[in-house]
């Protein structure tokens, strides 16, 4: 007989037989089962029940909703069978939702926790938090870095306080461990409350499409405020992207996972040595020519040295093979940064971007250039600095958002940068904006100009105060030429009206062609590398095709006498 209703996928076997599991010894003769056997099977059930404890209905619930389960989610991220860790599973579940691990991701170990929300939405108790705690001081003791898989609710509510003294236990834990190894965090399904600070405190956090993660949720908002939102627009991807919540957004979980195992090709397993070196066959010697012709087109054109260019395709050239990993794309478009390897060693790169606002370093970029160069500075990675910019964003609103505060967390973190720094002036470097950007007094260690480069303490603009005597010359002697101009009309025969305007008219050609004279002769005395380059604050100029070559020889120089060691000295007020 046929049913209307539809029939779903199931994991249920309607002809599965229970099995009990056999114990015994082979060679063994057989033996009744006994005492000793029962024990036995008791410890294979606890050893099964993290896999098990869910149930069928849970499991389908999960995948209903397009999501994996932990279990699911581990196979795709490890290379092997993971070690499960402290497998307690107390009267009331306690620490049932919660899963730590040990892995292996590209044949390295990884410290690995994940909520299991088949088990009480992935909820946090105290115990969890013991075991949190437990393995982040295990990951920093073993130098391991740690990734975590965070799909929870939040603090189990009937565990009272001691769901919030779990995570204050995790939150803790997580802190002390920061800048000993490095933390790739995952965000699934709805996160709420302590479940977004937790992961918050690593080193990069991956966000899917089509997830939540917010100190509070729509309805509470609802309720308080009065507000209708959606998740997606309370704390959806495209939210924590732009406000730097967020560092990476992937299409699915899948895609989240895969993003983990790439990153991980760029970190150091702890904060006491050089990120893994990777062989590559594209030669050290390569010429970049697509620098020179991304150059050649874009300044040749009509707006000259003013066209804009996307300083990614110049990293793209510098970089093995031309791949990098940009950190944080969709925020702050008008700076770049990235992890990339040259000559196999990893570099991070920080970039002014001019095809966006000019390059111009406003509140987001400072603060997300400050936050990369931390990292680096933490993990020994160096860090290659393009610089093209004509300064920092001015108006209001950047002042009243703090762009005072803003640069000076990227000035510090400069300053602070221990690793081999390198500077590139790509084309426009100008004011504050250069004496802040990794220059020799800053702590470079070496300084490179394109002949493309317009270092000066101000651009265009500068014409102004430079010759301010020939300006005010020309200036002054407008009245005499106009009167001298309008007279040579009246002779040759004009009206008064029609001598007057043609005086005026020529005499404003005059102006602008003795004003532009000034803008070229100060292009051309100020506004290139040559005073930078006597004075020793450029070490040489090198040619677009040769940058690669140039970059990847010093700084393999400079990783052979750097002694990779975690940060030591004075902690500075300000982070």
């Amino acid at each position: 007989m046929c049913s209307d209703k539809t029939v779903l996928a199931t994991l249920q076997n309607p002809f599965a037989e229970a099995t009990d599991m056999e114990f015994s010894v082979p060679g063994q003769v057989a033996t009744t089962p006994g005492l000793y056997e029962q024990t036995l099977k008791a410890g294979y059930e606890l050893q099964q029940k993290p896999r098990q404890a869910a149930g069928v209905k849970a499991i389908e619930r999960q995948h209903q909703k397009q999501r994996m389960t932990i279990w699911e989610r581990i196979a795709v991220l490890t290379d092997e069978e993971p070690t499960i860790l402290y497998q307690n599973w107390g009267p009331n579940l306690d620490g049932a939702s919660l899963v730590t691990a040990i892995i292996k991701v590209n044949g390295r170990d990884v410290a690995l926790y994940g909520h299991d929300f088949t088990v009480r939405a992935g909820s946090m108790d105290a115990t969890n938090g013991k075991k949190l705690a437990r393995l982040f001081e295990l990951a920093a003791k073993r130098r391991i870095p740690l990734v975590g898989l965070n799909d929870s609710a939040g603090a189990y509510i009937p565990a009272g306080v001691g769901g919030l003294d779990g995570y204050a236990d995790a939150f803790t834990a997580l802190r002390k461990i920061s800048g000993v190894v490095p933390s790739i965090m995952c965000m699934f399904g709805f996160n709420a409350g302590g479940g977004s600070y937790l992961p918050r405190q690593g080193s990069f956090l991956i966000q899917p499409n089509d997830t939540f993660f917010g100190l509070t949720g729509p309805g509470v908002v609802k309720s308080v405020l009065g507000e209708d939102v959606t998740p997606d627009e309370l704390g959806g991807p495209k939210v924590h992207s732009q406000s730097g919540v967020n560092d990476f957004v992937v299409p699915d979980e899948v895609a989240a996972l895969k993003k983990v195992r790439e990153l991980l090709n760029y970190l150091p397993s702890y904060n006491g040595e050089l990120a893994p070196h990777q062989r590559s066959s594209d030669p050290v010697t390569r010429k970049t020519w697509d620098i020179d012709i991304l150059l050649k087109k874009a300044f040749n054109s009509p707006t000259g040295f003013n066209t804009p260019i996307d300083i990614s395709i110049m990293i793209q050239q510098l970089c093995d093979h031309g791949d990098f990993l940009e950190i944080q794309p969709d925020r702050a478009r008008n700076t770049v940064t990235a992890l990339g390897r040259m000559g196999g060693n990893v570099i991070g790169f920080v970039a002014n971007n001019s095809a966006v606002a000019s390059g111009q370093i406003d509140i987001g970029a400072a603060y997300k250039n400050a936050r990369f160069i931390r990292f680096c500075n933490l993990y020994n990675i160096p860090v290659i600095f393009l610089e093209d910019t004509t300064g920092f964003l001015p108006g209001r609103e950047q002042e009243e958002g703090g762009i005072v505060q803003a640069g000076r967390a990227m000035l510090d973190s400069i300053v602070d940068l221990r690793t081999p720094r390198f500077l590139v002036l790509v084309r426009n470097a100008f004011g504050g904006a250069y004496a802040s950007y990794n220059n020799y007094p800053t702590g470079a260690d070496f300084v490179v100009a394109l002949p493309t480069t317009r270092l000066a303490v101000m651009g265009p603009a500068g014409v102004e105060y430079v010759y301010k005597d020939e300006l005010r010359a020309i200036r002054g002697a407008v009245k005499s030429r106009v009167a001298e101009a309008e007279q040579q009309q009246l002779d040759a025969g004009l009206s008064k009206a029609e001598a007057a305007a043609n005086a005026k008219a020529l005499v404003e050609d005059w102006v602008k062609v003795q004003e532009q004279e000034l803008a070229v002769r100060y292009e051309r005395e100020l506004m290139n590398p040559n005073e930078a380059l006597s004075l020793g604050s450029i070490s040489q100029i090198v040619m677009p095709s040769e940058l690669r070559q140039v970059l990847t020889e010093n700084m393999e120089f400079h990783l052979r006498h750097y002694q990779p060691e975690p940060m030591a000295g004075t902690q500075r007020e300000f982070h």
